[in-house]
């Protein structure tokens, strides 16, 4: 198989020397949960208000934890400094999201690859739901990292279980009332969030392989009888554990 460190950083460019495994993660607690499983992480020095970052093993894997601050904007800046200054081998979104298709449990990890944008509307002008003019309809993981963020996501699976594919992203709260349009809107959606698509978006215009690897904290308009909610720390473990699994896989490749 194919592994991260060997897709090309742009459609012209050779594979670049390996750098760390970058991993994004909105929240402070979603980053905790992974810097406490590293060794010899230290902070490194941010030229952004609210953007935190500390580097050092994970699994081996040499790792930059970022914590981008919610939302849109503020995980496309994080993204772009971390990216540009750390050039990494490869990116991972990791945390929490809600689940947002109708047989998704919490607890379940969403490994992504396929990314859109969940309140993005030019259909009038031709376009699919969720694709911003002059983008694509989605933004595609490489297969090598989405199939290594997968199988990593299934070594470390705890019963929750674990689904891959398309995740949205928006700078909306997915409450009750959102949810049954935006399932018809997007049939095949796994899972909503508001930072993961604006990553993969930076990731990809800059060349870096990027998946994600977040697990379900809540359900966006639970059916009854369902559990509708984990408590934040519970989940920013889960997908810990599966970061750290890839980047294990990563030292090893």
């Amino acid at each position: 198989m194919t592994h991260a460190s060997d897709v090309p950083v742009g459609p012209d460019a050779p594979a670049r020397p390996a750098g760390p495994l970058l991993v994004l993660a909105a929240m402070p607690e979603e980053a905790a949960a992974i810097t406490a499983l590293m060794a010899d992480a230290e902070p490194l020095a941010v030229p952004l208000a609210g953007v935190a970052a500390v580097r050092g093993a994970l699994g081996g894997q040499d790792t930059a934890v970022v914590t981008t601050g919610i939302g849109v904007a503020a995980s496309t800046a994080a993204a772009t400094w971390a990216i540009l200054s750390l050039r990494p081998r490869a990116a991972v979104a990791a945390g929490s999201c809600g689940g947002l298709a109708a047989d998704v449990e919490v607890g379940t990890l969403i490994v992504g690859d396929a990314f859109t944008w969940s309140i993005a509307d030019a259909t009038a002008f031709g376009y699919a739901p969720g694709q911003v003019p002059g983008g694509p309809e989605r933004h595609v993981a490489e297969a090598a990292i989405a199939d290594l963020a997968e199988a990593s996501a299934r070594a470390v699976d705890e019963g929750a279980g674990v689904r891959r594919g398309l995740m949205l992203a928006g700078d909306a709260f997915v409450t009750a009332p959102l949810a049954a349009p935006m399932r018809e809107r997007f049939p095949e959606a796994l899972s909503a969030d508001m930072e993961t698509t604006a990553s993969a978006r930076t990731a990809e215009a800059l060349g870096v392989p990027f998946a994600a690897l977040r697990a379900v904290s809540d359900l966006c308009g639970p059916a009854a009888g369902q559990q509708f909610h984990l408590e934040l720390d519970e989940v920013a473990r889960t997908s810990a554990l599966a970061v750290q699994e890839l980047a294990a896989r990563l030292a090893r490749g």
